[in-house]
């Protein structure tokens, strides 16, 4: 299982380059989101490498020449880790490991690594020990040679596996047995999504550290852990929440993140599961982030996959308070004014044109706006509730100041 590890902050070294594919700017927050992973894996950032190339080199990722550059800076510094922004081939790795002579990770392998540290229940750790023994398959090398039929000679003739077929073996064994335990716990899971009764259930999906189980804190005055750190829930929570006299199911799930590795996807399943299953989605957003149009294609695009991008949907756009916009004079007659330069209430009337009102601007660790946000979910939870159920509409008032 996995072992619970103290932390102690690592020299740390980031590595991405610059494609036709990925501009100068896209790989700037690309770093800049892998530098946040790696404050949260437990490493301190001290310098970054990136390199403008048409293609990754096939064997080592970047070119020669600032491979060379990377190793003088490591060596120098006494670095213990160097991170690639993109998930490295397991030849890549190996070569690299080779002339570096330090400890390499790639995207996944730091994301699967904060998963290893954030998992708590079984079914979350069952789901992150699973994606590491897939991820670490293609990637097994020698490391005891006790087994190693081929040396030849006396006493070495025979059958028998080498080293490299028997790990092969446990860890497809260990695969096998971790699939069997998370279809008995999809099971649990599905029945106890099946007992929730008839109440409409509400979901909170957004990108990882946008304030979802802050928020969830707010409304159900529980206790779900928060902290600002990428991918601080790993565990779906459900809280029963009741607005006026109306009572919901409000679930709290995993946040998503731009070039989500193909092994995590299943460790996202219970999150899936509870999304699909919800009535109403609320988005919360991180309006205070400067690429948090990017954070919202990258959710709908994971929505439109799942094929849960048609549900009832409310935008909630969470840090008001940490906003702040880019300055600009209104003289200036050379630089236009961009999104940057809007003021929360300029945004708030954008976004209110274009999501024809299903969208609020809130802070849920100050609360700011927060009857305007209870409103806007009692109403549009109200309107599922007597769609379901014409005949007990009398029972829950048409406007929450009513009750």
């Amino acid at each position: 299982m996995i072992e619970q590890k103290s932390l102690v902050y690592e020299k740390t070294v980031l590595v991405g380059v610059i494609t036709p594919q990925q501009n100068e700017r896209k790989s700037k927050e690309y770093l800049d989101e892998l530098e946040f992973l790696s404050f949260t894996a437990g490493g301190e950032v001290i310098k970054r490498f990136t390199q403008k190339t048409s293609l990754p080199n096939p064997k080592t990722f970047i070119g020669s020449g600032k491979l060379s550059e990377v190793e003088l800076f490591v060596v120098e510094h006494e670095v213990s880790t160097v991170v690639f922004d993109d998930e490295l081939s397991p030849a890549q790795q190996n070569n690299i490991e080779k002339l570096l002579r330090c400890k390499i990770l790639d995207r996944t392998g730091l994301i699967l690594d904060i998963f290893a540290q954030r998992a708590k229940t079984s079914y979350a750790r069952t789901q992150v020990e699973l994606a590491q023994y897939q991820y670490l398959l293609p990637r097994l090398k020698g490391l005891w040679s006790h087994l190693e039929r081929q040396r030849g000679g006396i006493g070495m003739r025979g059958p028998g596996e080498t080293e490299i077929e028997t790990d092969r073996r446990i860890v497809r064994d260990k695969i096998s047995l971790l699939k069997k335990k998370l279809m008995l716990i999809d099971k649990q899971m599905a029945t106890q999504r099946g007992n929730r009764g008839e109440l409409v259930r509400v979901a909170l999906v957004g990108y990882t550290n946008v304030g979802k189980s802050t928020l969830m804190n707010v409304i159900s005055k529980s206790h779900v852990f928060a902290e600002n750190k990428l991918f601080a829930t790993l565990d779906t929570t459900v809280r029963k929440v009741v607005i006026g006299n109306l009572p919901f199911l409000l679930s709290d799930t995993v946040g998503f993140i731009r070039k989500l590795p193909t092994q995590l996807v299943e460790s996202f399943k219970s999150t899936l599961d509870e999304v699909q299953e919800a009535d109403l989605l609320l988005h919360i957003v991180d309006i205070s982030h400067a690429n948090f149009e990017d954070h919202i294609e990258s959710v709908n695009q994971i929505l439109q996959d799942i094929k849960s991008i048609d549900k009832p949907t409310l935008m909630v756009f969470n840090k008001i308070d940490a906003y702040k916009p880019e300055l600009w004079d209104p003289d200036d007659l050379i630089i236009k004014k961009t999104k940057s330069n809007y003021t929360i209430e300029e945004l708030e009337a954008s976004w209110f044109s274009k999501n024809n009102d299903k969208s609020v601007f809130i802070s849920a660790l100050q609360k700011d706006n927060f009857k305007k946000f209870r409103e806007k979910v009692y109403n549009t939870v109200r309107e599922i509730h007597v769609t379901r159920f014409p005949y007990n509409h009398f029972l829950y008032p048409e406007g929450l100041d009513e009750y």
